[in-house]
């Protein structure tokens, strides 16, 4: 499915896209003039390596969302293990630095990458679906809209766009999610995934690893959401009221700074956006006989906010880091990168015409 929709709009135009020149060879133009444009304009999209859009192009931004998501999950494993201790142990692991030292005492350090191994796999194949797919609603939902629907509605059509993305995301996270959860908040129970994975599908059978999926999305859509639109606007925002020239005049470090910067706002709203339901999916995980609400009951309304100011930090720092290493493949592989959406002519006009 997945496949055919990216061959349907394999060369569809970027909606976001301005145009490369202000002004057009007409007919009446010096012949030297039109052929002027027309290298320059070959110019310009020699730089890309491909077109928006493409089946390259989409597969080169879930390569990205691997590499984002994969590597920055990995890497905060400790702090993430503690986080779940302190949701669904509060009264043992009562604040980070608390429950890092307990960690520590019990375990050793290497008690604290407990976990890894489905965490890089299970957001890794996340990243994929949550990066990639998100490019191809977007695209297919503005072909829908239109042009200047897109443009008014853009903050609608990037909602839209990562809520479809990370429905299917979560489905190729769930497995590895459950295995997670399960190896840091159970003692004794297992070490690695090698251990997990067939004890959790003898015990439980296959839903043992989709039992957490709806307040999986319950966590996860919300998050993205935030995720993308926040930072999407936020971008906008920032090279309209801040940085002190347009997008195209930055040298390819400074687009990276503000794209850090754009990332770490976005991860802040979506650490809050979304902990509640982390919190009940963690006690899920760890107590296999309960159901969402009975968790959630168990919680009460102040455990849902546990390991609030842990989430705060680990998301802040994982989301810059996401689209700072996602843009920078972007970058890498000189994929087209639109600059920040700008009202279409023809709506200019409509308005200047009322």
């Amino acid at each position: 499915m997945v496949k055919s929709l990216i061959e349907a709009f394999e060369n569809k135009p970027n909606p976001f896209n301005t145009p490369k020149f202000g002004v057009e060879a007409t007919s009446c133009a010096p012949k030297e003039e039109t052929q002027l444009v027309r290298r320059f304009g070959a110019a310009a999209a020699s730089e890309d390596s491909c077109e928006f859009g493409s089946a390259k192009y989409y597969t080169i931004c879930g390569f990205g969302g691997v590499l984002s998501c994969g590597v920055t999950h990995t890497a905060l494993v400790p702090l993430d293990l503690v986080k779940c201790r302190i949701q669904v142990e509060p009264e043992k692991y009562k604040s980070i630095v608390n429950g890092f030292k307990v960690t520590l005492k019990e375990d050793g350090v290497r008690g604290l990458a407990k976990g890894w191994a489905p965490t890089l796999i299970g957001y890794s194949m996340q990243g994929l679906c949550k990066f990639g797919l998100y490019e191809v609603f977007k695209n297919i939902y503005s072909g829908v809209l239109g042009e200047e629907k897109t443009y008014l509605w853009r903050t609608s059509l990037y909602l839209a766009a990562s809520a479809s993305a990370e429905f299917f995301a979560d489905i190729a996270l769930s497995p590895m999610e459950a295995c997670k959860v399960r190896i840091q908040t159970q003692p004794g129970f297992a070490n690695t995934l090698r251990e997990a994975f067939p004890k959790m599908k003898e015990a439980e059978g296959i839903s043992a690893f989709y039992k957490g999926l709806v307040p999986l999305w319950l966590r996860q859509i919300p998050y993205t959401m935030m995720k993308f639109a926040c930072f999407e606007r936020t971008v906008e925002a920032l090279y309209k009221f801040v940085v002190p020239k347009p997008r195209a005049e930055c040298n390819k470090s400074e687009q990276l700074v503000v794209t850090f910067v754009a990332g770490y706002i976005a991860g802040v709203f979506c650490a809050i956006v979304s902990h509640p339901a982390d919190s009940v999916v963690s006690l899920l995980n760890k107590d296999s006989g309960s159901t969402p609400l009975q968790a959630l009951q168990k919680l009460g309304p102040k455990g849902v906010w546990k390991g609030l100011f842990a989430r705060i930090l680990m998301i802040g720092t994982l989301t810059a880091l996401q689209w700072f290493i996602y843009d920078s493949v972007k970058v890498y592989f000189k994929l087209p990168r639109p600059p920040p959406p700008e009202m279409p002519e023809s709506l200019k006009q409509k308005l200047n015409a009322q």
